[in-house]
Formats: structure tokens, C-alpha cells, sequence
């Protein structure tokens, strides 16, 4: 059997020349209903399922580069969450806990994998959104990979021993207030986006979201002050993993990934980069997308 990083070299010029092509007018645009909320995603290509899910603040089209480099062998489907862009945006707080996030994606892999499972991927919310669904639906799901988002478990263990962790979630406290819409714009939001055409996408989309959505997402489910360690009982992670980290993260720190293992019952992959920020699959889109290529093809 090759190994991984024998993988990686062989697969590594087809998946660069995939991804330098944009997806924007190739990919089609279908809806999957959650119990009565309409969630978008974007899908190219043909084969077994790699469902995406986005995080904060972001949308399908995160996605474009390792879309582009895996739908010669697989139907990529990038979803917006709800909130964003074109699904459902349904009013109050409770209407975006992770449980109805998880069905969400649920959905989705009921229309494109019928009576079979997908291979789960998610970045930011929406890799909290992936573990809880491998937990939640074990049989749902092929495979995990998770992209800058330790386990639940450990990042609840950093925030609550770890004072530069507390520190850095400044941020999501701040959007905990029940003002703190009033503060975002589309232009603020796409700020990170240098590309001009790029982030005109991200704008028009943001233009499309609904802010209080956005920020519904930490009020219901990012852990409040005082910060606890997780004490319930422990639902081991079934599916092989495959996890990222860009270690120039200053929101979600490289040391919460302490003790993933402990959580899952199959094997970890772990690929730190050091040049990478939170937005892993942007920073190193290559790596990422040559990466997941290589362990996706690896037999198990």
C-alpha cells in the first residue's frame, strides 16, 4: 500500500492544475430541506460524496480551491449554513444550536449520497458542526476531516486552563453580546479577502446573510465564562480522521489539539502548518487539497 506521502507526489500536479481553475460557474446550485429550512450548497463532479461545510464568517465558495481539486474523483458539495447567503435564515437563537446545524448537513447527505454515507468535511463552526455530526451519525459518515477546529473536548479543556486561549477568545465573548450585530458589515466581514473578484463574491454573499444569524452561533453554543472542562460522558469519534492546523491561528490555539486521539476510535492524521492561519484551506490550498486527495485514496 503507498504511503501517504507517496500519495501526496503522485497526485500533487493533477490537483494543482484542478485548483487553479475557478468553480464559481461550473459548480450546480440544489437545496436540501431541514425540516422546513432551505439549506443552498454548491456541488461539481461525480462520484463518492465529500460534504463541506463552512465556518464564521464565510460560505460555500471557501471551498473553490479543494473543490476544484477532488471533483475529477468525487461530487464535492460545499453548503452555506444556515444564516448565510442563499439558505434559510430562521429568527431567534435557539433555531441555530448545533443539533440543527448537524441536521442540517444530515439533509444534504440525504440528497446526495441516498442510503449511503459521505465523507465529512468542516472548517471553523463548521468543523464543530463535523465532529458532532460523526458522533451524532456514525453511519452517515465515511470519513472525518477537520480544518483549524480541535475536538470540542479539547478546546473546552483550553479555555479552561489555558490563560492565552481565554484571552484570544476575547473575541467571542464580545460576539455573545446581544448588540454585536450592529458592529458588522459585508465590506468588514470579506476584509481578509485580497483577490478583487474574490472578494467581491464574499460581499455580494455577505450582503445576502443574515448578521444576528451569524452571531446566533456563538450566543448558543460557544462556551461562556466560566470556562469548564467537559465532564459528559465521552462519544469516541468512529471514522478515520484527518485533521489541519494553521499554527498561526491566533483564535483557536495549536494546543487544544492536545489529546485528540483520546476521543476517537479509529487512527489521526494531523497536519500542523506553520506559515498557515485560520484559514487553512486558503493559506495552504494546495497542501490541503494534495493532502486530502492522498489520505482519501488510501485504502482502509
Amino acid at each position: 500500500m503507498k504511503t501517504l506521502l507517496a500519495c501526496i507526489a503522485a497526485l500533487s500536479i493533477a490537483a494543482a492544475a484542478g485548483a487553479a481553475d475557478d468553480v464559481w460557474t461550473k459548480v450546480q446550485h440544489e437545496y436540501a430541506d431541514s425540516n422546513g429550512v432551505k439549506i443552498h450548497y454548491a456541488t461539481l463532479g461525480q462520484g463518492p460524496a465529500v460534504v463541506m461545510i463552512h465556518g464564521f464568517p464565510d460560505f460555500w465558495y471557501t471551498w473553490r480551491a479543494q473543490m476544484a481539486g477532488l471533483a475529477d474523483k468525487y461530487q464535492v458539495v460545499a453548503l452555506d449554513q444556515r444564516g448565510y447567503n442563499l439558505s434559510d435564515k430562521p429568527q431567534g437563537q435557539q433555531n441555530y444550536d448545533v443539533s440543527l446545524l448537524v441536521d442540517d448537513v444530515k439533509a444534504v447527505v440525504a440528497k446526495v449520497a441516498p442510503g449511503g454515507k459521505a465523507v465529512i468535511v468542516g472548517h471553523d463552526w463548521g468543523g464543530l458542526v463535523a465532529w458532532r455530526f460523526a458522533m451524532k451519525y456514525p453511519e452517515l459518515t465515511d470519513r472525518l476531516i477537520i480544518l483549524n477546529l480541535p475536538h470540542p473536548r479539547g478546546l473546552a479543556y483550553a479555555l479552561a486552563h489555558n490563560p492565552q486561549q481565554q484571552a484570544n477568545s476575547a473575541y467571542a465573548r464580545r460576539f455573545q453580546q446581544p448588540d454585536a450585530a450592529k458592529s458588522l458589515t459585508a465590506e468588514g466581514l470579506a476584509g481578509r479577502v485580497k483577490d478583487p473578484e474574490v472578494k467581491a463574491r464574499y460581499v455580494e454573499a455577505f450582503r445576502k446573510s443574515d448578521f444576528e444569524a451569524m452571531l446566533n452561533y456563538y450566543k448558543q453554543n460557544y462556551p461562556r465564562e466560566p470556562y469548564q472542562e467537559d465532564t459528559s460522558p465521552v462519544v469516541k469519534v468512529k471514522p478515520p480522521v484527518l485533521m489541519f492546523h494553521g499554527l498561526k491561528d491566533t483564535a483557536l490555539l495549536a494546543g487544544a489539539l492536545n489529546n485528540t486521539w483520546d476521543w476517537l476510535e479509529s487512527d489521526l492524521t494531523l497536519v500542523t502548518v506553520p506559515n498557515a492561519g485560520h484559514w487553512v484551506q486558503d493559506d495552504a490550498a494546495d497542501l490541503v487539497t494534495n493532502t486530502m486527495r492522498a489520505w482519501l485514496s488510501v485504502a482502509r
